[in-house]
């Protein structure tokens, strides 16, 4: 008897632990663990001002308009690699595609919240970017875009439309692995290739889906403006090799992106539809469609 409520006494604390990390892991950061410069604060005040009076809509509404504040912004790639420490780093100066779709969510998401501040944001970018929303080291963050869109589907922060009507995605990952001397990080901490690399074999394990390129067309009416999409790609080791967000333009869906090809952020000239090259590498999408606070 004495035993088990030794056991039982243990069992309450480890789950009041595991409560109190889930509530630590859910409050707003502070300014001392965000790595951002005070331009970066300026331009979420910016954007607080003027879309704060438009907080009850929907966050996949709020995404493309709040992209569309970015448009010609420079394009710059490895933005999240300038620190040999793994950080929250906050740039609303510079961004790839990757972090411009990730700004958008975590800005839609704070203007949501009932916490609208800098260190909100940087919470929701925390969630978003790394694997269950812990930061633990460069490994932690969700580095391939299909992993970024099913964790954070797991998380409840997306939802994985073209599950239900798209086609398995037939690649596998194994880029970051075979090629670290292509990652500043790996270069420099050769131990994390092979977590990298049983993180890989683990996102394999998992069913994908997609929309292969040629049936987009069929598929358009089951998209929606607000949806954050990921390229796919024919590269060997990749899933995806860019990123953007769906916005209409005369009843068809363009691509509001962070160009790496025009170094800025941009509506596509053409449809979504007809971006995707039949001789390029692009081979479909991905779709991830962002969900409310609550749903």
């Amino acid at each position: 008897m004495k035993n088990f409520v030794s056991y039982f006494l243990i069992f309450i604390c480890l789950a009041q632990h595991s409560i109190a990390q889930d509530k630590e892991a859910d409050q707003p950061l502070q300014l001392s663990e965000i790595s951002y410069t005070e331009k970066d604060a300026q331009i979420f005040a910016d954007i607080l001002s003027q879309f704060k009076n438009e907080s009850q809509k929907p966050i996949a509404t709020l995404i493309p308009e709040i992209g569309k504040y970015f448009l010609g912004n420079e394009y710059v790639a490895h933005t999240l690699e300038v620190t040999d420490e793994e950080e929250l780093i906050i740039n609303l100066r510079e961004l790839d595609c990757t972090t411009y779709a990730e700004n958008l969510l975590a800005l839609a998401r704070t203007l949501k919240s009932e916490n609208q501040t800098f260190e909100q944001f940087a919470s929701e970018i925390k969630k978003i970017r790394y694997r269950d929303g812990k930061l633990n080291e460069y490994p932690s963050r969700l580095h391939y875009f299909s992993d970024w869109i099913y964790n954070n589907r797991d998380n409840e922060l997306v939802s994985t439309p073209a599950d239900s009507f798209g086609d398995p995605f037939p690649n596998k990952v194994s880029f970051m692995s075979s090629n670290p001397d292509s990652y500043k990080h790996l270069k420099q901490n050769p131990e994390y290739i092979s977590v990298i690399s049983e993180q890989e074999t683990e996102i394999n394990s998992n069913n994908y889906y997609y929309i292969p390129k040629e049936k987009i067309g069929e598929f358009e009416h089951l998209l929606k403006e607000g949806d954050i999409i990921g390229l796919t790609t024919s590269i060997n080791g990749l899933d995806v090799a860019h990123v953007g967000i769906l916005v209409e333009q005369n009843g068809k869906f363009h691509l509001l992106h962070a160009s790496q090809s025009n170094l800025k952020v941009e509506i596509s000239d053409e449809p979504i539809s007809s971006f995707l090259k039949p001789n390029s590498k692009n081979t479909g999408i991905m779709v991830a469609r962002p969900m409310d606070l609550n749903e």
